[in-house]
């Protein structure tokens, strides 16, 4: 199961280029051309030059290039990689924030593009294209009935802003075969997925990573929750991966007083940069509440250890990820990039949060295996501290660095323990290819149901737990959900409602019965 990507064909959402970005990123400075004189330096040009000019075959020597660039990384630390070209466009999107494009979430479903929803306002949706539609021709170019891989499936439906593409659909309620001129626009990549009333008087922002608009977004929600009557708020950063550290920064400025230190850096030659807060805050009384779990990492955790460290919110959840190295980015001509670790970051306190990596990259990122098999994500009792690593926030309270931040409050994973694999299963998008294909086959069974009539139908019904164990073994995933039941239907109905109403809807089920909701909501 910890390989389920070979099992599903990906997910691909052209609004959503995202991934996990474990990494802090800012702007490298100007690199000077050419190479060194020293011998050991010069090596790698002239090995490249000589195979090029006296090997007997053709050789890429770009490839070859790539290839060394990466084995010399893979000396360093987990965070300190070579991207290449095509995944560096990829990220470049995601941290922008938007893209131009048509605006739809779609994925390859038997050799044809398949729309699962268009973007709300987006220009496919304006030009009135509807999820399950399937595109045949964008422009003259067949696009069902073979494999096509994602970079030329994106050229087809990117452009410029304002250009025109004809769109071929088939559409499958009427049978029918349609065509549309969409015209390319702006379409935006939240990074705030939600902002919303948890009660009367508090509030829920929930961040899934740091991007330019980030804080942005961020501020739009808080205001408007304000307005509603929010007088405490709980951020969720579950399973964000990080991103842009000054905007982690900015998020943290609106909840501390003037000169209080947000976070500050340390290089190699001992510099320390330091980072405090301004007198702008726009929240800096009532009750915070941070959401954290084992995939919250980078900008995640300095958000979350400046407010810890400075008394200010109360951590829920379970023990980040724990990276707390900074990234610097050299790109080159071609559009690939050297991420660089060049410094450590620091919490208030002079907390390191940074895991080992001593034990090889792969280990490091497989952490979480070994967190579900000592137990640490079921009881506080087993998370590992170090002593020699205790510090003290400004009104005594004990604070550890050494791998991640440590919640005041802890909250067990909901998932039983003798089932790691469910973790994998709701994060691989299988779930959402699952719901996709049962509203394909019978969409017409929720046509004109508001909300609450659709909550009342799926509730009552276990057809789509039953339908999904089936398609479980039909991918040929040994994974056994029936322990799980309540969860997974959570999952299942929430999927449903994301599809067929909106991400608001799909966070009203999501957080209905969550259980770090439910501790915070107790401890308020």
């Amino acid at each position: 199961m910890k390989d389920h990507k070979k099992y599903f064909p990906i997910l691909i959402f052209s609004a959503l280029a995202l991934g996990l970005v474990l990494g802090t990123l800012l702007n490298f400075p100007n690199a000077e051309n050419g190479f060194s004189k020293n011998n050991h330096k010069n090596k790698l040009k002239k090995i490249i030059d000589f195979i090029d000019n006296e090997y007997v075959d053709s050789v890429n020597t770009d490839s070859i290039v790539d290839l060394a660039v990466t084995n010399i990384l893979d000396k360093l630390d987990p965070h300190s990689v070579y991207i290449e070209k095509n995944e560096m466009s990829e990220i470049t999107q995601s941290m922008k924030g938007d893209f131009v494009g048509i605006g739809i979430n779609f994925y390859m479903f038997k050799d044809t593009v398949a729309v699962i929803k268009p973007i709300p306002n987006g220009p496919s949706e304006k030009a009135g294209i509807l999820a399950g539609d399937r595109i045949l021709f964008a422009d003259k170019t067949q696009l069902f009935g073979k494999k096509m891989v994602s970079d030329s499936l994106f050229s087809k439906l990117k452009g410029e802003v304002g250009s025109k593409i004809n769109l071929t659909i088939y559409r499958k309620s009427t049978k029918k075969t349609l065509r549309f001129l969409v015209n390319r626009d702006h379409v935006a990549i939240k990074s705030v997925d939600i902002g919303l009333m948890l009660d009367k008087t508090m509030g829920y922002i929930k961040i899934n990573r740091f991007a330019e608009t980030t804080y942005d977004e961020f501020e739009k929600e808080l205001l408007q929750l304000k307005k509603q009557g929010a007088k405490s708020l709980v951020i969720d950063l579950r399973d964000n991966g990080g991103g842009y550290l000054e905007k982690a920064v900015e998020i943290a400025d609106d909840f501390l007083k003037d000169k209080d230190l947000i976070v500050f850096t340390k290089n190699k030659k001992g510099r320390i940069d330091k980072t405090f807060a301004t007198e702008n805050g726009s929240f800096e009384t009532g009750n915070v509440f941070v959401l954290i779990n084992e995939n919250a990492a980078s900008a995640s955790e300095i958000l979350a250890g400046a407010l810890q460290d400075n008394d200010r919110a109360t951590i829920v959840g379970r023990r980040s990820f724990g990276k707390g190295l900074v990234q610097r980015e050299m790109n080159f001509e071609d559009g690939s990039a050297v991420r660089l670790t060049i410094a450590r970051y620091y919490t208030p306190t002079g907390r390191s949060i940074q895991k080992s990596y001593k034990k090889g990259h792969e280990a490091y990122y497989k952490d979480f295996d070994n967190r579900f098999k000592n137990g640490e994500l079921y009881k506080k009792d087993s998370i590992k501290v170090n002593d020699s690593l205790k510090f003290k926030t400004k009104k005594g309270k004990i604070v550890y660095g050494g791998g991640g931040i440590v919640p005041d409050i802890f909250v067990p994973l909901e998932i039983e323990n003798s089932d790691e694999n469910i973790a994998y299963l709701l994060q691989s998008g299988a779930l959402g290819f699952f719901v996709f294909e049962q509203l394909d086959q019978k969409r017409g069974v929720f046509n004109g149901l508001t909300f609450d009539k659709f909550l009342t139908k799926i509730e009552s019904t276990e057809l789509y737990f039953k339908n999904f164990e089936k398609y479980l073994i039909k991918n040929k995933l040994e994974v056994t959900i029936s322990r799980n039941k309540r969860l997974i239907n959570k999952y299942i109905n929430a999927e449903f409602a994301r599809q067929l109403y909106g991400e608001k809807q799909y966070y009203a089920l999501m957080l209905k019965n969550d259980t770090m909701i439910n501790t915070i909501l107790k401890n308020n």
